[in-house]
């Protein structure tokens, strides 16, 4: 892990493996979205409106995934002081609150024809939308730290705390009386047939490819923006 504290190290690695990530992502997730809207048969139960689940449920997975991120993020800046963790765990906060507001979006839009309504405050759907308030919080509290040049303790430690909501999410439907159809895909089963879980699968691997390569160029740019405003401050010393 210390290997790419060097902010030259990481470059160097971030250079070759954002394009790599970005073009796999999108032919894979483009690919997978296709075959999901022009290949795969409707639904028995659902019909045609089980195509929307090509999307929604990869955005799920990624917003989830992004504040996993931005936990496991800042767990290695609080205990090993990594230089770039806390870069990390800004640049994953964006792209996860998008993939947790599309996965909001289509939800409704699925929820319409299929259970009447476009929202209810159901366990899965609101501890979602919990999430969706944690991200622009950290974002808030991230952008306040920088800003104020103050420790980014702080919101590394509301990035842990913000991880509670991820297993709340994950087992509500099974906590509670819930509208949303319990988990399809389990350790070492599902309940999908093959003809949805193939392409399911490539869309899920596809779309985090994307949030992968999102994420790097977002630290690329962080971190050039460290690196000018230090070059800036330097010169003002000197200049002084």
């Amino acid at each position: 892990m210390h290997v790419f504290a060097n902010p030259k190290r990481f470059l160097s690695l971030a250079q070759w493996l954002t394009p790599l990530l970005l073009v796999s992502g999108v032919v894979l997730a483009g690919g997978a979205l296709a075959w999901g809207l022009f290949v795969v048969p409707p639904d028995r139960l659902m019909g045609e409106t089980v195509r929307i689940l090509f999307l929604h449920v990869p955005t799920a997975w990624l917003g989830m995934g992004g504040w996993s991120a931005i936990a496991l993020s800042s767990l290695v800046y609080l205990v090993w002081r990594h230089p770039l963790a806390a870069l990390a765990a800004r640049a994953a906060a964006v792209p996860g609150l998008v993939f947790t507001l599309i996965c909001l979006i289509t939800g409704s839009i699925w929820g319409r024809p299929t259970w009447g309504t476009w929202w209810v405050w159901d366990g899965r759907l609101t501890s979602m939308l919990v999430l969706a308030f944690l991200y622009v919080a950290y974002i808030a509290l991230a952008q306040a730290a920088e800003r104020e040049g103050v420790s980014a303790r702080i919101p590394a430690i509301f990035g842990l705390l913000g991880a509670v909501n991820i297993p709340i999410i994950n087992r509500s439907v099974v906590w509670w009386n819930s509208l949303h159809q319990p988990p399809s895909i389990t350790m070492g089963r599902s309940s999908i047939d093959a003809a949805f879980l193939t392409p399911l699968l490539v869309s899920v691997l596809g779309f985090s490819l994307l949030f992968g390569a999102v994420v790097l160029m977002r630290m690329r740019a962080l971190l050039a923006d460290t690196q000018a405003e230090a070059r800036l401050r330097r010169r003002a010393m000197e200049a002084a």
